[in-house]
């Protein structure tokens, strides 16, 4: 895991949960459910990433504190 991978997933996973809500709108707008359920479910995983990178960002200051 290299320096700058807890932000990259952060920022990839802002990208897919706009993405998401995006296609939940228009999937809202045209009455079609499967594209809203897919909007969900992209941010959903988009919320995973963040999460992910956040981890990942912890990880690194508790390696950084111990060396």
């Amino acid at each position: 895991m290299s320096e700058g991978d807890g932000m990259r997933d952060k920022v990839e996973g802002k990208a897919k949960e706009a993405a998401g809500q995006v296609r939940e709108k228009v999937g809202d707008m045209t009455d079609n459910e499967e594209m809203k359920a897919k909007g969900q479910a992209q941010q959903a995983e988009g919320k995973a990433d963040q999460v992910k990178g956040a981890a990942k960002d912890k990880l690194e200051d508790v390696k950084d504190k111990l060396s």
